[in-house]
């Protein structure tokens, strides 16, 4: 008993001095703080179960030594996931991640197997790849195939010279099902007439797999979607009776794997919310906004001119504020009901005061925030700001971290972007084939996985592009969309040369990515890509309507400079957040309902995994005129 004693005392003072103490410093979160000390947050939750409820400044935190109980960062994987998207989500590479894991990859990438994200420590062990017991009890395999009917039902105001066939077809609607819906019609249409319109989204869904799991102590819906991997809409789904509230004991249903095959039907229609405002109701809307003024005042090295003109995020910011007022400013005119607070968000790349702001302000009555900039500082606000179900836009940042309920992302993932631009190539019934550089195996293995239909071009030994094999993948009669991706120069000029040389025997379309900077080096005649009608997926479209004209006239008026990209988004993100604000329905109704286009963006957000995301995205190409324009 004794040495028992002494081994217990022994491991007790081992513990302590594989630990380290932290004193939260302002602002600070726990994925922050876990990003500082190379652990993961679970690793803290481990140590400081409190901390799951946030974190408050002067607050001490046990953290992990590194190599003690923390073998450096791993990540589980789930259905779908590649090695790209893996990497890209916790922004490392590719061969990294190889190179992390040379034994457990020997096979192939598996679900559920433990992979590092980030560079073991040297008293790490490698991950051996071993059979995953997962939490959910399988019962049973079976494959069920359901659909998922899901109808909505909204207004449209006639307007003039507007026609029983063009509302039908707006909706994807036959002219028969509108008169059956508004039979005071069928004589013709009245400008100002309110007319009711259904639309029905079905989902053709499988589920394989069938699981049983037993709620635990303190669990919620929310917490259980994480750890199932399984979205809370899923779980509702196989467990109507969680509606009634969710209690420790209650065994439920869980898909080990779920499928969305296809959409039957999926019409969201593009609306005017300007028509439909409720102004009886005063709004509140928050902005947070990174102006750092106290970073910038304090600053002994640099005058306030200096940072205006060195400071790539301050400019950012200060843009996004312009367009920002623009539309506060039209809310004003249109006689809106909303008061805005706009918050100096004092943040660098792992703090922020948010959580200062929020603590010694009242937000309980705050109909919507928008931003921070920084996703994660974004997800900070957002938890924070959970209790009140206050919807949090974040207006800038492309990464996409937390599927947290009350969070919604303004700009589109690239992999929305991507999808948009398949679905176009299969729209046209395309012949896909893509140009990838050796040293670009990210993209190589992003496309193999979610488009294998994509044929690959190949190199010979001096690196030159095969064309007798390239030829070969051309298909006669079909438009032939080529994806590039090479970081040269001479070669992205031999390349597209020897595609309008192809021209005369097929159709041939150059499909980017992205316009990357070698595409615009000297050396490429900007005749190579209008003639090829160089086609790349985006998030922004093009100014093309009298209204979006006159928007570019009076900010250039008000600002002495005409918008760019960040004026635009934040004159869109904030106009289209005050209109959902001021429907009687609310923002959180409204995004499910209404699609929405302003001068540069679209917004059409839907819940994917539990994610609000927007899928609001345009296809642009270079012109033989010059100019850029719209892919219908």
């Amino acid at each position: 008993m004794k040495n028992v004693f002494f081994i217990y005392i022994f491991l007790f003072a081992f513990a302590v001095q594989a630990q380290i103490k932290h004193t939260v410093a302002k602002g600070e979160t726990v994925y922050q703080i876990a990003k500082k000390y190379q652990v993961t947050p679970f690793d803290i939750y481990r140590l400081n179960p409190d901390a799951k409820n946030g974190v408050q400044e002067n607050t001490t935190l046990l953290i992990p030594k590194a190599g003690s109980n923390a073998s450096g960062i791993t990540h589980k994987v789930a259905p779908k996931e590649t090695l790209f998207g893996i990497a890209k989500k916790y922004n490392v590479s590719v061969s990294d991640i190889e190179k992390w894991n040379k034994e457990a990859l020997k096979e192939g990438l598996k679900i559920d197997q433990e992979i590092y994200v980030s560079k073991p420590y040297a008293s790490s062990k490698p991950i051996i790849q071993k059979e995953v017991k997962p939490d959910v009890k399988v019962l049973d395999v079976v494959e069920e195939e359901k659909v998922k009917t899901t109808i909505s039902t909204f207004s449209h105001t006639v307007v003039a010279q507007e026609t029983k066939y063009g509302i039908a077809t707006k909706y994807g609607l036959s002219v028969e099902e509108l008169e059956k819906l508004n039979p005071q019609i069928a004589e013709g249409l009245k400008v100002g007439e309110i007319l009711k319109i259904k639309t029905t989204q079905e989902k053709k869904v499988s589920v394989v797999g069938k699981g049983q799991y037993e709620v635990q102590p303190k669990e919620t819906i929310f917490s259980l979607s994480k750890k199932l991997n399984v979205s809370q809409e899923d779980l509702l789904d196989l467990n109507p009776e969680l509606k009634n509230g969710l209690k420790e004991g209650m065994v439920l249903n869980v898909p080990s794997r779920r499928i969305i095959r296809d959409t039957i039907l999926s019409i969201k229609p593009k609306v005017d919310l300007l028509k439909t405002v409720d102004k009886t109701k005063q709004k509140e809307l928050v902005l947070f906004l990174p102006f750092n003024i106290n970073k910038i005042e304090n600053d002994s090295l640099k005058t306030k001119a200096e940072h205006l003109k060195t400071n790539k995020f301050l400019n950012l910011t200060l843009d996004f504020y312009a367009g920002a007022l623009k539309a506060v400013d039209s809310a004003k005119v249109l006689g809106l009901p909303v008061n805005v607070k706009i918050y100096d968000v004092e943040s660098s790349k792992y703090s922020s005061n948010v959580t200062s702001i929020i603590s010694k302000n009242d937000f309980s009555n705050v109909d919507a925030v928008i931003g921070p900039f920084q996703n994660s500082h974004a997800e900070s606000v957002a938890q924070l700001l959970s209790k009140y179900n206050i919807p949090v836009i974040s207006p800038l940042s492309k990464e996409k971290g937390l599927a947290l309920p009350n969070l919604y992302y303004a700009i589109p993932s690239e992999e929305k972007l991507k999808a948009n631009l398949f679905a176009y190539f299969k729209q046209k019934e395309g012949n896909v084939v893509a140009i990838i550089s050796t040293k670009k195996n990210a993209s190589r293995d992003y496309l193999k996985a979610n488009y294998p239909e994509t044929k690959h071009a190949i190199f010979n030994d001096k690196g030159a592009l095969d064309m007798v094999y390239f030829k070969s993948q051309l298909v006669k009669g079909k438009p032939n969309f080529v994806i590039l991706e090479i970081e040269k120069a001479g070669t992205i000029l031999s390349i597209t040369n020897a595609l309008k040389s192809l021209q005369k025997e097929y159709d041939i379309q150059l499909v980017v990515f992205e316009v990357y900077d070698a595409l615009n080096f000297e050396e490429i005649p900007i005749k190579n890509l209008t003639a090829l009608k160089m086609m790349y997926p985006s998030a922004n479209k093009i100014i093309e309507t009298p209204e979006e004209f006159i928007f570019a006239k009076e900010f250039k008026k008000d600002n002495n400079i005409a918008p760019n990209a960040a004026a635009v988004k934040g004159f869109d993100v904030t106009f289209d957040t005050i209109l959902r604000i001021c429907q009687e329905e609310g923002f959180v109704d409204s995004v499910s309902k209404h699609k929405t286009e302003y001068v540069g963006n679209s917004f059409d957000y839907s819940n994917e995994n539990g994610a609000n995301n927007n899928n609001g995205c345009y296809l642009l190409y270079y012109d033989s005129d010059l100019t850029i324009k719209q892919a219908q």
